[in-house]
């Protein structure tokens, strides 16, 4: 009988995927419906054979030790194809219509869920960063059997049914013959082991659904939208597995004075009629604290004071947005007669006892509307 490894043409310190493209190759090229003379269907039994035993650890094993693959010191070849019913045809076929599986047993380890949240802030909170609370309902590493899924003082066993590998053989009939495939074990589904006193506290899951509360370092200068990435802090993994990653989304809810545009804030601030005449000195609460502002004589509706690096901190970057209020004129609605008679004295003396109206120049405020609006004409 021919060397398993020289029929792959192989050496025998080959890894595991050298030899399965090896044997992927010869397979395509001496496989019945691709070639159908004699003398390759046997160098294609051959080959599947030498694959069947190289591709197992266990046996490749056995047969690096003693000749055989059932560790029997038999030389090489062993019990020859008879006794085989040509076990490695399902594996070629598998490759060449998309079937087969995992190779080895599936870990019960498992990498957990990413989760997303999200967290409801005050513009206040955005401006100058904030330490949140986040509450959530999440999966954690089980405290009882710290994610072996066993009962504390157990451990699982092999499998008996596929010997730990995670898969067992299954004859099936085709248009070649029997042939055998692998299938994943439904006694163990997969992971070679068996958990036969399973956690009384996570049911053999390695880990339990809990109430976290956690401390996020909300950051100057984020806005809607933004989301915050905590590595390892998602939902923990099957069988104590490491955690998914958390991604806070942040919502920024609107302001009653205060409305944001970039890393600028605009404000609207109501001023007497006396005041944008004569000019005053005035105080405005800002998230900085209070600030003062001038009024110049005569100021007009629509006009603005811009307040520098009082806006938002930039996230990525230095400095701040600036503050910019828009001043509005109050005009009184109610007058006392002798507010009355103050107005009609001031109107008289500014020649204004007949009002006479006069269409604004552009330029003026009713042409910044318009082009807010889009009527640029």
């Amino acid at each position: 009988m021919s060397d398993y490894y020289e029929v792959l043409g192989v050496s025998r310190d080959a890894s595991a995927e050298e030899i399965k493209k090896a044997y992927r190759k010869l397979a395509r090229k001496l496989h019945p419906d691709v070639n159908p003379g004699a003398d390759a269907s046997d160098q294609f039994k051959q080959v599947t054979r030498a694959y069947e035993v190289l591709s197992d650890p266990q046996k490749r094993q056995n047969y690096d030790t003693t000749g055989d693959e059932n560790g029997n010191p038999q030389g090489f070849g062993g019990g020859g194809f008879g006794g085989a019913g040509f076990g490695g045809f399902g594996d070629i076929f598998e490759q060449f219509f998309g079937g087969g599986g995992q190779a080895g047993p599936v870990s019960r380890t498992q990498r957990g869920r990413d989760a997303l949240i999200t967290a409801s802030i005050s513009l206040k909170d955005a401006v100058q960063g904030v330490v949140y609370p986040l509450e959530m309902e999440t999966a954690v590493t089980c405290g009882t059997c710290q994610g072996s899924c066993c009962r504390p003082g157990t451990s699982p066993k092999t499998c008996p049914n596929c010997q730990g590998r995670g898969q067992v053989q299954r004859p099936v009939r085709s248009v070649l013959g029997q042939m055998m495939t692998l299938e994943t074990c439904h006694i163990c589904r997969g992971h070679g082991d068996v958990i036969e006193d399973p956690c009384n506290e996570c049911n053999g899951q390695g880990r339990v659904r809990e109430h976290v509360s956690k401390q996020l370092k909300v950051p100057a200068g984020v806005a809607s939208g933004t989301r915050i990435h905590l590595a390892g802090q998602g939902e923990a993994g099957p069988g104590g597995g490491p955690a998914g990653d958390l991604y806070v989304e942040i919502d920024v809810r609107r302001h009653a004075v205060f409305e944001r545009d970039g890393n600028d804030l605009h404000a609207v601030m109501n001023i007497p009629m006396t005041a944008a005449i004569l000019g005053a000195d005035m105080k405005l609460d800002t998230f900085d604290g209070e600030q003062d502002i001038t009024v110049d004589p005569g100021t007009q509706s629509g006009q603005t004071i811009r307040l520098r690096e009082l806006g938002v901190p930039r996230l990525r970057g230095t400095g701040r947005g600036d503050l910019i209020v828009t001043l509005q004129v109050e005009t009184p609605t109610k007058l006392s007669d002798e507010q009355r008679e103050l107005i009609e004295k001031l109107a008289e003396l500014r020649g204004e006892v007949v009002a006479e109206g006069r269409l604004a120049e552009r330029g003026g405020m009713f042409s910044r509307l318009f082009e807010k609006l889009g009527h640029r004409n």
